[in-house]
């Protein structure tokens, strides 16, 4: 999700796109062979037999070996590798494969390639992170060796933080946070922070997960912008956006928290906690939440664990919506997916992460924590939005719709009149 810097509101991505990256859910798997190309004789195997000696040597951090598959005479595209190998030395990867998705024809002697990225942090990622590159290969000299003349993210795919800079790693108990153009102190506070959010989300989400999350924290929200290939308007006032693909199936890639530190650095310390205890609840529940999910259920729940250590009253955490409650502006319904979205109109986002949240604190109320539980999983057990809340809160909470929206607008004026 996300996090405006006035009043440390959260956004996050889901399985439609919000405000951030979606990953699609893929396997490691090896190069598979492909129709051979009539022009170039050159199969889908050949080309991962390349980027397969490619990904030994960003294993082995073996420079020559990198360098080697690489076309000898593209010198600034060899120098603008070299220097991303050099950047990606401290990040601590347990795995970096590709899989050749499709090739095609440009000229003879060389070829394009769909490629898919996929690497693991060790000790946090048990599925990989994916990353769409588009690679184009030459062929040279009369021994029918290809090399890798060209590596760029694929249209519309977001870039990669080592690409950005040399990456500094900060390591906490429950979390590893990965920086570029940041001082180390910043990184370490910040892991510090990510640190007493994990067990503040495992304490209010009963069922298992990793319990550790990596953010990473670019330079500038430009570059935030770059990591989740989303324009730049999108995230200045978004103190921090979660990323990953909702579901179940137990193979959805790991998660990434990504911070602006411009807007990050904005908040004091409560809002800096808020921030990174919603993010790292948006992690737990991933698996839990699905299509299905309306956004302020998902948004509201973690809005719920974020504050529920805090002392700030009712209106302190929701401003605008009890300005709008006082002023007789009472919503006539619950907050609506489009409501999430990261206009001009910040004012309006954050009266719906305001609802969501009194909407979770309602259930709390009236039905009970396990309850709510219950009710966000019934939910997130449904592969579509139609009739799945209804569902939930009649089976669950034992309610409608009509007659929850009544009492949730009674609980608003309750709450912030």
């Amino acid at each position: 999700m996300a996090v405006r810097a006035g009043d440390a509101r959260r956004g996050t991505t889901r399985g439609r796109r919000t405000a951030g990256a979606v990953l699609a859910v893929l396997l490691l798997a090896p190069a598979c062979a492909g129709p051979r190309d009539s022009t170039t004789g050159i199969t889908a195997q050949e080309v991962g037999a390349t980027l397969d000696r490619r990904a030994a040597a960003v294993m082995g951090h073996d420079t020559d070996a990198y360098l080697a598959a690489l076309d000898p005479r593209a010198g600034s595209f060899r120098a603008a590798q070299r220097t991303e190998l050099r950047n990606l030395a401290d990040v601590p990867l347990a795995s970096w494969t590709y899989e050749v998705e499709g090739v095609s024809d440009e000229a003879a002697g060389r070829v394009t390639a769909e490629v898919e990225l996929r690497y693991r942090i060790k000790g946090y990622d048990k599925a990989p992170v994916s990353s769409s590159r588009t690679v184009e290969l030459v062929r040279r000299g009369g021994d029918r060796t290809w090399y890798i003349a060209a590596d760029r993210a694929a249209d519309g795919a977001p870039g990669q933080l080592w690409q950005q800079g040399d990456v500094e790693v900060a390591r906490g108990t429950h979390s590893l946070v990965l920086g570029v153009g940041r001082r180390a102190a910043e990184l370490r506070r910040i892991a510090a922070t990510a640190d007493r959010a994990v067990p503040a989300v495992t304490g209010s989400w009963p069922e298992a997960w990793a319990e550790r999350v990596v953010v990473l924290v670019p330079e500038s929200v430009e570059d935030m912008a770059g990591l989740l290939g989303s324009p730049v308007a999108s995230y200045r006032g978004i103190a921090a956006v979660t990323t990953g693909e909702v579901g179940g199936s137990g193979r959805a890639p790991a998660d990434r928290v990504i911070v602006n530190p411009q807007a990050y650095g904005m908040l004091g310390d409560f809002g800096q906690r808020v921030v990174l205890t919603h993010e790292t609840t948006h992690v737990a529940t991933r698996a839990y939440t699905s299509a299905a999910t309306p956004v302020w259920l998902s948004e509201g729940f973690a809005d719920l664990v974020a504050y529920r250590r805090e002392s700030r009253t009712a209106s302190e955490i929701a401003p605008e919506l009890a300005e709008a409650v006082r002023a007789g502006d009472l919503p006539a319904r619950l907050p609506a997916d489009e409501d999430f979205g990261f206009g001009e109109d910040t004012g309006k986002l954050s009266r719906a992460y305001e609802g969501g949240w009194l909407a979770c604190e309602l259930i709390v109320r009236d039905w009970g924590e396990d309850e709510l539980i219950a009710f966000y999983k019934a939910v997130g057990s449904r592969s579509e939005r139609d009739g799945s809340v209804e569902q939930a809160m009649h089976t669950v909470l034992g309610t409608t719709p009509a007659d929850f929206t009544a009492r949730w607008r009674e609980y608003l004026r309750a709450r912030l009149g």
